[in-house]
């Protein structure tokens, strides 16, 4: 009898065992269903190279374009290009919005360059675009999407979601979680002194997804303008001696001659690359809930992002609001997913 529970005891064991190596293992392979909405854009061809490098955690579903720091004909030739340069042409890009929502459009040239990719030279890639709209495609995917199933990281202005919502607001079931590269509080604005460009190019879309009561997490220039290039973190990028290194290095040494200029600063921020380092490896960063509101009246605070840090106004928290990261963490995470592409 005794001999019979020792045998029992060790059974239980060696199944409680197997069940939980299943289970983490389960845990460990579980991807991030995404959909990546993009402007690009140097910064925004840096965060799809970073993200399309990085398969075993993002499942990424298709790029969405829209128009933003340049014309949509060329933030949709620019998404195809990352593509392209990470090997990745079986991820569909969908072109969008060719305009925002209400205001008059605005373009980033004089920081990206007229073709959108300052530093590099751009041409047709050879993989076209998708067939169909990419609203129409969020509606399609969200709606059919299981319950809170898909993240969407917005990297430019938000059209896209916004039109998306507004024609089917039941769409909101299928999203997981909206991570925004927007907004300024601290830092100040890029565009305006209280403004950042994506909420300049177009608040009442940014109003339609905050009032849409999805989960919603902000990286604004708060947190971007402290992840900053170096010499040494350029480098580090360099010495990958691929490709992918080459693409980076040159986008990145043009692209933040500008903010280095403007705001006296050491190095550049690259800020939509934040969100996808958010997404792989959250720990990075810091902020808390907060209420955020998005002025979307004429004036001079159009495009601000009221951010309630002390919560003042008691109001509902509708957005996670990330305010540090960690800069050498973001290189170092950067560079490993680099080092995988040719």
């Amino acid at each position: 009898m005794h001999r019979y529970a020792q045998k029992l005891h060790q059974l239980i064991r060696s199944l409680l065992l197997l069940s939980l190596i299943t289970a983490t293992g389960a845990q460990a392979a579980e991807k991030i269903d995404l959909i990546i909405d993009t402007d690009p854009g140097a910064d925004d061809v840096v965060a799809l190279l970073f993200a399309l490098a990085s398969p075993e955690e993002l499942n990424i579903r298709a790029l969405t374009t829209v128009a933003g720091n340049v014309r949509l004909d060329k933030t949709s030739r620019n998404a195809r290009l990352a593509r392209e340069w990470a090997g990745r042409e079986e991820v569909p890009v969908y072109a969008g919005a060719a305009r925002p929502m209400m205001r008059t459009p605005i373009y980033a040239e004089n920081i990206h360059g007229k073709e959108g990719l300052s530093g590099v030279t751009v041409h047709e890639p050879k993989a076209g675009l998708a067939e169909g709209n990419a609203v129409n495609y969020l509606i399609d995917t969200l709606k059919a999407a299981k319950p809170h199933s898909i993240t969407i990281a917005m990297l430019g202005p938000q059209t896209n979601l916004a039109l998306a919502l507004i024609q089917e607001p039941g769409i909101v079931q299928g999203i997981k979680e909206v991570v925004i590269m927007g907004g300024a509080h601290f830092n100040g604005g890029n565009i305006t002194p209280v403004a950042e460009f994506n909420l300049f190019a177009d608040p009442q879309a940014a109003e339609v997804v905050l009032k849409s009561g999805v989960k919603l997490t902000y990286l604004p220039l708060d947190v971007t303008h402290k992840i900053l290039t170096s010499e040494s973190r350029l480098k580090q990028i360099a010495a990958l001696n691929n490709n992918a290194s080459k693409l980076v290095g040159d986008i990145l040494n043009e692209y933040v001659k500008g903010d280095m200029e403007h705001y006296g600063m050491t190095g550049g921020p690259v800020h939509d690359a934040t969100v996808i380092a958010y997404l792989l490896k959250p720990e990075l960063f810091s902020g808390r809930a907060v209420n955020v509101v998005v002025d979307s009246r004429e004036g001079p605070t159009f495009g601000q992002t009221i951010v309630d840090w002390y919560d003042g106004l008691k109001a509902p928290k509708n957005a996670f609001w990330v305010e540090n990261g960690d800069a050498q963490g973001f290189f170092d995470l950067l560079t490993q997913r680099l080092a995988r592409l040719k």
